[in-house]
């Protein structure tokens, strides 16, 4: 049985390196994959192995978190030290996979031979420091798996019948991208909105964040979100009184490039689902309340829907102007 070694960072997982796993893979029985972390990188090195391991599930995935050295000028048994590790972490190696200048070296250490992929980065012209400094400009070099994590969210709030669900669509629409629908809506169509529980509000939250995290992944630099938990825990006041402490700590640190607080200057619209006609104004209130405690920056929109629609491609051309703040959860 031939085994081949693959190693690095992965400072994020990249096209290029998913090119070198598929290579490697297809000329040996077995392949490891050695994900490399320190406890200083500025991606967790759990979220890196998350990323490859989803991404190759052919492979046997391995995460190595021990603090050693990382060049041999650093260290004068730099070698017997990484031959020591690999040993340990993938076995004997037969083919050692890279598109670095020291593959000859580690190979011959671990008394197997070197085969370089793609050692000029012509098929995937990019590297992990290029989408670090600049995610937005290397996105068509970011996997799907990585997405979320580089995508700027913006999060559309606002009373019932603002007008959300229709801008969430257009705006997704101008900004070839994609956006996430408010899980409460389809929650609630067997149920009566007045009678829900606290599981039922933290049942409706965890929904919307993990469509919101599943969407993300096919988002085009940014994702447009049709409320948030914070939209479910102000809900839950109106209706209950109060929220789970689940719920309370959750609407505190969820985060967004920006949020959308849309005025309640508008007609109600009757649909069958919405509940709280005369309290659209005291939620709008709750709502701002909220974004103002938690310190998450928002522009207030308002008037007619086309006003809104252009105050708000406004923001959300802005957004995509500024650097992105990297999520890893």
């Amino acid at each position: 049985m031939r085994r081949g070694l693959v190693l690095g960072k992965f400072l994020p997982y990249h096209a290029g390196h998913a090119h070198l796993i598929r290579t490697a893979r297809a000329q040996v029985d077995e392949l490891v994959v050695l994900v490399c972390s320190l406890e200083s990188e500025p991606i967790p090195g759990q979220a890196r192995f998350g990323w490859v391991s989803a991404s190759h599930p052919d492979c046997r995935i391995v995460h190595v978190s021990e603090e050693v050295p990382q060049a041999p000028e650093e260290h004068p048994d730099f070698w017997p030290i990484w031959t020591d590790l690999i040993e340990r972490y993938a076995g004997p190696v037969d083919i050692v996979f890279t598109s670095e200048a020291y593959g000859d070296t580690l190979a011959r250490c671990l008394g197997g031979r070197h085969i370089s992929v793609d050692p000029g980065r012509l098929t995937f012209p990019v590297s992990g420091t290029a989408i670090r400094n600049d995610p937005l400009a290397n996105w068509e070099y970011i996997p799907a798996v990585v997405r979320p994590s580089y995508a700027h969210r913006v999060a559309l709030l606002g009373a019932e019948s603002t007008g959300k669900t229709t801008l969430a669509i257009r705006l997704a629409e101008t900004f070839s991208t994609t956006w996430v629908p408010e899980f409460g809506r389809a929650y609630c169509e067997q149920r009566d909105a007045l009678e829900l529980t606290l599981d039922d509000f933290d049942v409706i939250a965890r929904g919307q964040i993990e469509a919101e995290d599943a969407a993300a992944r096919l988002a085009n630099r940014v994702l447009l979100c049709d409320t948030d938990v914070r939209t479910t825990a102000t809900w839950s006041d109106l209706v209950r009184g109060t929220r789970s402490e689940w719920l309370a700590r959750t609407a505190a640190v969820r985060e967004y490039s920006h949020v959308i607080l849309m005025a309640d200057d508008v007609p109600w619209v009757d649909d069958g689902t919405r509940v709280l006609r005369d309290r659209r104004a005291q939620h709008t209130a709750l709502l701002e309340a909220e974004l103002r405690s938690s310190q998450q920056p928002f522009t207030r929109v308002g008037g007619g829907f086309e006003e809104r629609f252009e105050q708000a491609a406004a923001v959300v051309g802005r957004v995509l102007r500024t650097p992105v703040k990297p999520r890893f959860e």
